[in-house]
């Protein structure tokens, strides 16, 4: 199945199956070989890109089941491995619905060749779509989630988008001097989804944002309200960060803002 269709191409249904790691990273390495089998001569095939295995450096984790879920966005069908025996692993609805606010406004944003990092990027949609619409992107996430992250970034992106996209650990508020340097790593966007919820790491969180935000970056935030907590912690962003309203989804409870950082 080859997730970099037009959307001309597409088939209509988008619907779910199931899925291994090993069975999809096979099926994917045959098919990139039999394109690049037919597409010139022997000598050519030294030149071709790696391959998903060669640059997959983290495994993805052994739960006892995984589904594939379909999206549609940017014009291509994206095929997403989840597991609902993480938090991690799953798309939530501040994920689809950040989705969809960046591919409807592609001008405003001018993603094209930005930079963007990622916090929490769990199963990897936002990022791939990120990386479809131009960017390039750094997807973060804890250490158990980066196999999965990094197993549907490449399958989504490999020869198909001009930036193949990074994953890095993060935990939020540790590390962050010495992992994401100010005078290294300069971000045009931060991007989160549904990192609000009710956890204890609310304060490193923020923590987080504040750190990875410097002058001229833009924090994009979508998240779905569901608890007071929800509330609380979106008054503490708004003391931090200039804030604006960009977008609500009432099916599903999901507001997106914008931030920029304040600065004394």
């Amino acid at each position: 199945m080859d997730v970099c269709l037009s959307s001309e191409q597409q088939p209509e249904y988008l619907g779910k199956g199931p899925s291994s790691p090993d069975g999809w990273l096979e099926t994917k390495e045959e098919e990139t070989l039999q394109k690049d089998d037919t597409s010139g001569s022997p000598g050519d095939f030294n030149k071709t890109e790696p391959s998903i295995h060669s640059l997959q450096k983290f495994v993805p984790t052994n739960y006892a089941s995984y589904t594939q879920e379909y999206y549609l966005f940017a014009g291509k069908k994206i095929v997403i491995q989840e597991s609902i025996e993480s938090y991690g692993a799953v798309v939530w609805p501040g994920a689809t619905a950040l989705c969809q606010y960046l591919e409807e406004h592609p001008e405003e944003l001018n993603l094209q060749d930005a930079k963007i990092l990622e916090i929490g990027a769990g199963p990897g949609l936002v990022s791939t779509v990120a990386s479809i619409l131009g960017a390039q992107v750094t997807a973060t996430d804890m250490p158990d989630v980066l196999g999965n992250l990094q197993y549907n970034l490449l399958k989504n992106t490999l020869n198909c988008t001009a930036h193949l996209p990074e994953v890095k650990e993060l935990v939020w508020g540790e590390g962050l001097e010495q992992n994401f340097p100010k005078s290294t790593f300069y971000y045009d966007y931060i991007l989160a989804s549904d990192v609000v919820y009710h956890h204890y790491f609310l304060d490193k969180l923020l923590a987080t944002m504040v750190y990875l935000c410097q002058p001229g970056t833009v924090m994009l935030w979508a998240n779905k309200f569901r608890f007071s907590t929800d509330y609380e912690f979106l008054d503490k962003f708004k003391q931090v960060f200039d804030t604006t309203f960009l977008a609500e989804f009432p099916e599903s409870s999901v507001k997106i803002f914008k931030g920029t950082l304040k600065w004394d």
